[in-house]
């Protein structure tokens, strides 16, 4: 037990040099990615959800590749799993609302 208590300081110094660059490069790249939408990006949004009825209304969804069809598909999957974990979190339950 007692070489066990002395192995941890220099476990523990391990695991922090290994944990540091994965931190610095999640650290990096949530400055990029979690940053809430500006005003300005609400334009562009706009401007996707009526290229999206466009589509829709003509029928240019149907020369979509495999490929392109298939992440649209995952990308609508994901929103609908997000969506319902949230409301499982907001309920608190997984079935029906406490009431």
């Amino acid at each position: 037990m007692s070489k066990l208590i002395a192995r941890i300081p220099g476990l523990a110094k391990s695991a922090v040099d290994v944990a540091t660059p994965k931190l610095n490069t999640f650290v990096r790249y949530a400055r990029v990615e979690l940053v809430p939408p500006t005003p300005a990006e609400f334009g562009s949004v706009v401007q996707g959800f009526g290229n999206i009825m466009k589509s829709a209304q003509t029928g240019a969804w149907k020369q979509l590749s495999v490929k392109d069809a298939w992440r649209n598909t995952l990308v609508t999957v994901e929103v609908l799993c997000w969506f319902f974990i949230g409301e499982c979190i907001g309920k608190g339950t997984f079935v029906g609302y406490q009431v």
